[in-house]
């Protein structure tokens, strides 16, 4: 029997796929097994060392410790692509709302009073205030072309929009799922100074912090848009707020409201509604999971953000999986020790992601202790496994 932890209300579709007669799933329990989490805070939780896997019913990982877990040999799993439907109809109405300044003119529409053909007679008088422009012929800049950029951009070449991306670590598979209209840009800077509207989506790290500041906001076009549906941080809100000011920009949305910010005529926030759907929290669910029961059952690893992807179909026999720093000889001295316990190899796979190594390994019988604690002796190896 496993145990899960839920640090979060986990949508039951998700919870679903943990069969009870096999898996015990709680808020609050003992010796958990795994660990599923939305938004709660890990950095300070006493993470029990039961622990085998943490799954993110999301795409950040922002509130969970990764290094520390990649220590422990600890894989951290999360569902990139399954809030990006939402997060993308979040931009386009965005967008939308800023260029029809839809804040602005509802809260007017809503504040006029008076009878019925007073209200007309004042809202044809100050529907001139807040005429906007089309996004069809405009140019929206992507930054970031994963999963929830490549819907955005697709979305809005379908809408008549012009669309320029900057992503330097998009994959050949993602590549292939980005509509053939979508330019590229050499760099962040020579995509904002060509946009009209421009969207980031990208993880909040030390290379994208303040990736929007005032340098760059000084190369944009006067009149552009900005869109931060990301993470708080990756957009210098001081600077944006000056450029709006000063005329140089026209809008700002984002999903990260501040004292700063809310109560800005030309801005929009919104409370991080960006994956809040019930769609999004059915699709997070189910595939962490997923990914969740595979790993704990096979051993098998898809979409970790600290361990490689290693999936391995079962053979006949019994499976073991090692987790170990990526340093030289490791397969040697674990197929040594298992060839001590007289185990025969059937299968196996190994990868690494910068210094971790996993390797999964069919064998002919059961892995004894005495071979268990051998492998485990060996100097690097973090987590071992009979599954």
């Amino acid at each position: 029997m496993y145990k899960i932890l839920t640090l979060n209300n986990i949508s039951v579709r998700g919870l679903e796929r943990l069969p009870r007669d096999n898996y015990e799933v709680a808020s609050e329990i003992q010796n958990p097994d795994a660990v599923l989490v939305r938004s709660a805070d890990m950095h300070k939780m006493d993470i029990p060392a039961t622990v085998k896997a943490i799954g993110r019913a999301g795409a950040g990982v922002n509130n969970i410790p990764v290094p520390k877990m990649s220590e422990r040999g600890i894989p951290v799993f999360n569902a990139p692509g399954a809030n990006a439907n939402a997060v993308k109809e979040l931009v386009i109405a965005g967008m939308l709302m800023a260029c029809r300044n839809i804040g602005p003119s509802w809260d007017f529409a809503r504040k006029i009073e008076g009878d019925d053909p007073t209200l007309h007679k004042l809202t044809e008088a100050g529907k001139k205030d807040f005429a906007g422009f089309e996004i069809s012929g405009r140019t929206l800049g992507v930054i970031g072309l994963g999963a929830i950029g490549r819907e955005i951009a697709n979305a809005a070449i379908n809408l008549g929009m012009r669309v320029i991306g900057f992503d330097p670590g998009i994959t050949v598979e993602g590549a292939w799922r980005l509509s053939a209209q979508v330019e590229q840009a050499r760099s962040v800077d020579d995509l904002v100074s060509r946009v009209d509207f421009v969207t980031f989506h990208v993880p909040l790290i030390d290379a994208t912090k303040k990736m929007l500041n005032s340098a760059r906001v000084g190369m944009m076009k006067k009149g552009a848009v900005v869109l931060n549906f990301a993470r708080e941080g990756i957009v210098e809100d001081e600077a944006v707020v000056d450029a709006l000011n000063k005329g140089k920009l026209y809008a700002y949305v984002c999903d990260f409201p501040t004292n700063l910010l809310k109560n800005h005529p030309r801005v929009i926030t919104l409370p991080h509604l960006g994956a809040s759907t019930v769609e999004a929290e059915d699709n997070c669910a189910v595939m962490v999971a997923n990914q969740i029961l595979d790993y704990l059952e096979n051993g098998n690893v898809c979409n970790s953000v600290n361990f490689p992807e290693v999936v391995m179909p079962r053979a006949e026999g019994h499976r073991i999986a090692v987790v170990n720093a990526n340093v030289p000889n490791m397969v040697g001295q674990i197929s040594t020790a298992m060839a001590k316990g007289n185990l025969n190899i059937i299968d196996m796979l190994n990868k690494s992601k910068g210094e971790l190594a996993y390797t999964l390994i069919d064998v002919n019988a059961p892995c004894s202790e005495t071979v268990l604690k051998e492998i485990k002796a060996i100097k690097g190896v973090l987590a071992v496994r009979c599954l």
